[in-house]
């Protein structure tokens, strides 16, 4: 099991009352996690309500257009449409084996908020979720999806409106209430035991992609691309790799429209050390440690701090922290529509867009996995609007 940092990244920067909640929840997952009991049901959940395993598809049409091989790990058919409900089904069995009666979460993208009560219905919890007033506007419809599922969603108003201010709100919460209620952290970042919680949660993923790639082509990918923010589907990707050392690894982030607008959220370009919501990590922030304003055009990955884990990862050069721009996005989202016949999520569509645009970085030998974290069916509006305006 972690520990609670990874290399200088992580700790536990929280409030006494939040301190007692988090070791509570730590010594819980230490005891139940391991469990014969608690291994089948959860995994019981992912194979029978989820849809797991997840294909491995071989994306023909695109890996000629790119010149080497390209398969896409289908997250988008799990349950729900994104990787989310992985840790969160994991999330709401744990809560429940510890007493708790409600979940509260926050979300950006809206997909992991969907994924949580999805969960919290299965295990028979009420679910609450935070979510900026911005990001409901342009998620209005995973908000409509949770609120028929019998989530109550309260719009945070206070700072930008975004997730950053969502995951602020629902700490205080917690706070108010850890007797009774879990907070399901969406990605794998604040305090420790979250961030090792969500990645082991999340590591089906690249679990089934190794027993996957194995069958199909009888050796290892070259390369895994995960577009990334707080970094949990990307780290559930990575996770069974990390100590193949010939599998090369690249987190990419929402670039905006470019590195010198305020709008881009590419941390590792921007950012530097610092404390965000109860851990250290790499955060995009002003001189005076303030956190300074992102945004991008996907919602799920404007978070202007990346997980400890994958904070420390890209810092010993492990993982490639990589950008792709708006422009280059929506465009990756076209090509993968003609060639596959897929929508991809903006989020997703990052991953896809760097893959695209960096073939320098690939030999025509090559085996590339592409974690396809999210269908775009959320984000259908603002692809629509980009090509065709607002008629």
């Amino acid at each position: 099991m972690e520990e609670r940092w990874f290399g200088r990244y992580g700790g536990m920067f929280v409030n006494e009352i939040l301190m007692s909640a988090l070791l509570e929840l730590a010594e819980s997952f230490k005891h139940i996690y391991p469990t014969k009991e608690f291994q089948e049901e959860f995994h019981g959940l992912l194979r029978d309500y989820g849809g797991r395993p997840t294909p491995l598809y071989y994306a023909r049409n695109f890996s000629k257009l790119v010149g080497f091989k390209v398969y896409l790990k289908r997250e988008d058919l799990l349950c729900g449409g994104s990787h989310k409900l992985n840790n969160s089904l994991g999330q709401a069995l744990l809560a429940k084996k510890m007493g708790k009666k409600r979940l509260i979460t926050e979300t950006a993208a809206g997909q992991h908020g969907l994924a949580t009560v999805m969960a919290g219905n299965i295990c028979g919890l009420k679910t609450e979720i935070f979510m900026g007033i911005k990001d409901i506007e342009r998620q209005a419809l995973n908000v409509k999806k949770m609120e028929l599922l019998g989530a109550k969603v309260k719009p945070v108003k206070t700072g930008a409106g975004v997730l950053k201010d969502a995951v602020s709100e629902t700490l205080r919460e917690w706070a108010r209430c850890s007797r009774t209620t879990h907070y399901v952290m969406g990605s794998a970042v604040g305090p420790y035991p979250f961030p090792m919680i969500v990645a082991t949660f999340q590591s089906v993923i690249g679990n089934e992609i190794k027993q996957q790639i194995l069958k199909k082509e009888e050796r290892l990918p070259d390369a895994i691309v995960c577009c990334g923010s707080g970094g949990s589907n990307a780290l559930g990707a990575f996770k069974p790799f990390i100590e193949e050392r010939n599998v090369r690894l690249y987190f990419v982030e929402g670039g905006g429209e470019n590195l010198e607008a305020d709008d881009s959220a590419a941390t590792f370009q921007l950012g530097s050390p610092g404390v965000l919501h109860g851990s250290i990590m790499y955060i995009i922030q002003d001189r005076w440690g303030q956190i300074k304003p992102s945004k991008t055009r996907a919602a799920g990955l404007n978070y202007p701090g990346r997980g400890p884990e994958i904070s420390y990862l890209c810092e010993i050069g492990r993982v490639k922290p990589c950008y792709a721009f708006d422009h280059e996005v929506f465009e990756a989202v076209k090509i993968m529509c003609k060639s596959e016949g897929l929508i991809p999520a903006l989020e997703t569509a990052h991953a896809i867009a760097y893959t695209l645009n960096h073939p320098e970085e690939f030999n025509s030998d090559d085996i590339v996995v592409i974690n396809y974290s999210g269908r775009g069916d959320k984000d259908i509006e603002v692809i629509m609007r980009h090509f065709y305006g607002s008629n």
